[in-house]
């Protein structure tokens, strides 16, 4: 598929790259196209998991385009179905993705990544949120979800001073999956997907409907809304799926997921 945002699938995983020369800057055009991907993933039962990731080596994305900015399109511009970059209000998607940051993830970037699950990085990637610096802020995910994905004071730190941090350092805080060199980073996003993959589709999308239904919920709140009817949660133990996993369990075998 040509064009800024490429699709490839491989098994139960389908890569989903953007490709926009010289700093895979997004404009709402591109977040269109990238919430087609992400609805492709949603909607197929043959697919599991996503990897987003940016072409070249030198940055995954720049964020929001500034030059299309200028040329006049604002925040307030049609963005499609998963907000900026096609994932950071993607609400109704379920399944799981991991970003493969190749390269400077800054702005929108950073926040696109942050909407992901799981993050894998290069070496050399670097993350920051310089929006205060250009008289904006980061309200694209970046304000909401940095402070929750790692120690709060360091989040301001970044947010307040526009402070770039490498991919080692924010392994540290725990916000990164795994660092790797940038000649091995598809290799290690790949190889994280398909143990994704691995598991029951059923039971990814419903560990992820749970998790996003009761963050910041207290145990015994989350717990009544788990078993409240969250739809696909309510759906696992009685699935054929259920039935499969512990019977592969019992016959020493590899479950056959069907996904129902």
């Amino acid at each position: 598929m040509t064009g800024p945002v490429r699709r490839a699938r491989r098994g139960r995983v389908l890569e989903i790259t953007l490709d926009r020369p010289k700093a895979n800057a997004i404009d709402a055009a591109t977040s269109r196209a990238m919430g087609e991907a992400f609805r492709e993933l949603a909607e197929d039962d043959g697919l599991s998991v996503a990897i987003v990731t940016g072409g070249g080596e030198r940055f995954f994305s720049a964020g929001w385009d500034l030059k299309a900015a200028a040329a006049g399109e604002g925040p307030d511009a049609d963005q499609g179905i998963g907000g900026f970059a096609g994932l950071t209000e993607y609400w109704g998607l379920k399944k799981p993705v991991i970003a493969a940051v190749n390269g400077m993830a800054l702005g929108g970037g950073f926040e696109l990544a942050l909407a992901a699950d799981l993050i894998v990085a290069a070496e050399h990637a670097e993350f920051g949120l310089p929006e205060p610096g250009l008289g904006i802020v980061a309200d694209s995910g970046g304000m909401i979800r940095l402070p929750r994905r790692m120690p709060r004071a360091i989040a301001m730190e970044m947010m307040f001073t526009c402070r770039r941090v490498g991919a080692a350092e924010l392994s540290r805080w725990g916000l990164i999956n795994e660092v790797v060199p940038g000649e091995r980073l598809m290799d290690a996003a790949r190889a994280l997907a398909d143990r994704v993959a691995a598991s029951a589709p059923l039971s990814l999308m419903a560990t992820k409907e749970v998790v996003a239904a009761t963050e910041g919920l207290g145990v015994e709140e989350a717990y009544r809304v788990m078993r409240g009817g969250l739809p696909i949660y309510s759906r696992v133990y009685a699935s054929e799926d259920a039935a499969e996993g512990m019977a592969a369990f019992a016959e020493r075998r590899a479950p056959v997921w069907k996904g129902r």
